[in-house]
């Protein structure tokens, strides 16, 4: 597409979910899930506001619970080249942080303007996503042992040692149901579907696949990530109610489309950077001591396939001098 990006905004980018994990990150345990988004979400703004881009935020998290937010549609960067769409989470796990549990993450990503799909007032998709060898061999319409068997086959392992990673909800029984009935392992999580979609691509994580009912925000937020590692997704719209079915129709949104990589970002110029609030399988979390902060972060760049692990230690004394925001 053209007016892509040339320069590796994902390394810019850790500095603003740097930022939203330190905030959010002293809220952890507190038992309050706004102030651990209402954290995030001012450092980030305000970091944000730094990055030499001219951004819109086409996927903002917030919506499905009334969160405090960055809102679909708000400009974010200080305007200058190069025009890109944004996601954002500033908490992948606002409940985990609050109640002081592990595997939330502060999330950015970026494409290309208008290489984003908008879902919109719908917030759920039923999705599946995999790792690189996987690529190519999931159908989200076949039966659920039918993409366990082509994950097996990809990895070169039994249907039985195939481990599906899924949300704990009443939403997703008929899922795990399926995956037990073909013999398959299980992780359920309780929130955290973008790590959970990033899993599928780490051959040390114990995890295949993912499947289930999950948010509309992550799944194209996910999409970023998996661009850059060589991961597969497929989606599909999940109404809630009679209400989302009629928002589909008036909106044009097709309930039967299969949304691929290509509906979810179409562009081969992502850029991804997740930074733990909470320790967890993919990042460790934000870890004070006195006035040194350590941040543990994951930076991809999909054009070049780079994966970058980023430790950083903060001086909160000499950050507090320049920043506006309160660490």
């Amino acid at each position: 597409m053209s007016g892509a990006p040339t320069r590796n905004l994902a390394l810019e980018l850790v500095r603003v979910t740097e930022a939203a994990a330190m905030a959010a990150a002293r809220f952890q345990g507190k038992g309050d899930k706004d102030a651990v988004d209402q954290a995030a979400v001012d450092a980030m703004r305000r970091i944000l506001g730094t990055v030499d881009m001219d951004g819109v935020v086409v996927i903002g998290e917030g919506e499905k619970d009334e969160a405090p937010m960055l809102g679909n549609g708000e400009p974010v960067g200080n305007g200058s080249p190069p025009a890109v769409d944004v996601a954002v989470d500033p908490v992948d796990g606002t409940r985990l942080t609050a109640l002081g549990l592990d595997g939330a993450l502060a999330v950015l990503a970026l494409a290309e303007r208008g290489s984003m799909y908008a879902p919109g007032s719908l917030v759920y998709m039923d999705k599946i996503a995999v790792g690189p060898e996987a690529a190519g061999t999931i159908d989200i319409n076949a039966p659920i042992v039918h993409n366990l068997t082509q994950v097996a086959k990809a990895r070169d392992k039994t249907v039985n040692d195939v481990t599906a990673i899924i949300l704990d909800r009443p939403r997703n029984e008929h899922i795990i149901r399926a995956v037990r009935e073909a013999g398959a392992r299980i992780k359920l999580i309780s929130d955290g579907d973008i790590s959970a979609a990033i899993s599928t691509c780490k051959r040390d994580s114990g995890v295949d696949i993912l499947l289930g009912i999950g948010g509309s925000p992550e799944a194209v937020t996910s999409a970023c990530a998996l661009i850059a590692l060589g991961g597969d997704q497929q989606c599909k719209l999940w109404p809630r109610d009679d209400e989302e079915r009629n928002y589909a129709a008036e909106h044009g949104l097709d309930l039967e489309q299969v949304l691929t990589m290509k509906h979810l970002v179409n562009s081969s110029h992502t850029f991804f950077a997740a930074t733990g609030v909470t320790s967890g399988d993919l990042l460790d979390g934000v870890r004070f001591d006195g006035e040194r902060v350590t941040t543990h972060s994951l930076v991809l760049r999909a054009e070049t396939g780079t994966v970058r692990f980023v430790e950083a230690v903060h001086n909160l004394r000499r950050l507090n001098k320049l920043s506006e925001v309160d660490y």
